[in-house]
């Protein structure tokens, strides 16, 4: 057997030697992978390390995609811990936990539950706890602070919500009229914060506007300042930072009646005066609802439900099966 201070002693004397890898290469992502069959994907979140991890709002269920892989496979198996409609996920390495917003609309495969936040272990999807939002509500999504706070949409009311870890609830950080614009009786939908601690906020029915809410040093809210672009969003979805002033925008086009096929996966400057631009990235898709940003690329999902939506709540029995369900990716473009 050859040493391995012999094969070192080897390549440097023979420069003419193929390069040869001492340690086994990262796998790479690929750029396109499989999930489960009618899974119907809502949201995703990515760790360091290349593992994704996908939430079903039809299954009520969490797929991971490890390194290496092609095709996610279950992690959080349909129901567990009371979960119902998996809304938004969100990896905390600090805390070992995988999160996701439980929404309760129905359109699943397993019982409703009330609306909560719910958490599972990391590595195995273990269920760990679950937090009702006050005084009711829905669960939409939820954001990561660079201190550790878990901030949480509310659908129903003009609030966001943070978790308060020593006495295990959640509790209103911010409560303001804007939060409900429009004119079907929903709040907000996804959120997303700035490195300079800045949340982001969108509604759920279109509109041209994201709200920005500041914070101080202490990590208050500081006010709520409307973001206009020069077009209205198509239901703003998943949001995500990806520089300072620079969001990722998931246009799920949620409620078109004309053209379901419309969703827009669309990148974000924000400026300084409360305007910003967008760059469409990719268009034509059914339902994009979030997406994450890694590895140089824009991984995001398309939910597509526009099927489940032709159903009863409580009666999907004609539901089409089999459906196929991937997350594509496109490159990101670099910051000028």
């Amino acid at each position: 057997m050859v040493k391995l201070k012999h094969l070192l002693l080897l390549i440097g004397l023979c420069p003419g030697l193929p390069a040869m890898s001492l340690a086994a290469e990262a796998p790479k992502t690929p750029a396109l992978f499989m999930l489960p069959a009618d899974f119907y994907p809502e949201s995703i979140d990515v760790t360091a390390d290349g593992t994704f991890y996908i939430g079903s709002w039809r299954q009520g269920a969490i797929a991971r995609l490890l390194p290496g892989q092609d095709k996610a496979e279950v992690l959080v198996p349909p129901g567990s811990n009371d979960l119902t409609n998996t809304q938004g996920v969100l990896v905390d390495k600090a805390r070992g936990l995988l999160w996701a917003c439980s929404g309760n609309m129905g359109y699943t495969t397993v019982p409703r539950h009330r609306s909560a936040l719910k958490a599972f272990d990391l590595a195995s999807g273990a269920p760990k706890q679950s937090y009702d939002l006050p005084g009711g509500g829905y669960c939409n999504d939820l954001a990561l602070a660079r201190d550790g706070r878990i901030f949480v949409t509310d659908s129903l009311h003009p609030r966001i919500l943070v978790l308060d870890d020593e006495k295990g609830l959640l509790r209103p950080w911010i409560e303001d009229p804007q939060f409900c614009r429009g004119t079907l009786g929903f709040c907000l939908n996804g959120i997303a914060i700035d490195p300079d601690g800045s949340v982001y906020a969108s509604l759920v029915e279109a509109s041209p506007d994201l709200l920005r809410i500041g914070t101080d040093v202490q990590g208050k809210p500081a006010g709520v300042t409307p973001v206009h672009f020069p077009r209205a969003l198509k239901n703003a979805d998943g949001l995500r930072s990806i520089a300072p002033g620079r969001l990722l925008i998931f246009e799920s086009n949620a409620f078109a009646k004309n053209d379901p096929l419309d969703g827009s996966v669309t990148l974000a400057t924000i400026r300084g005066n409360g305007a910003g631009s967008l760059q469409t990235l990719v268009n034509g898709l059914a339902d994009p609802s979030s997406g994450i940003a890694f590895g140089g690329r824009v991984y995001f999902i398309q939910s597509k439900y526009s099927i489940l939506l032709r159903q009863q709540p409580d009666d999907t029995s004609k539901v089409p099966t089999k459906v196929p369900f991937v997350v594509d990716s496109v490159p990101l473009p670099v910051a000028p």
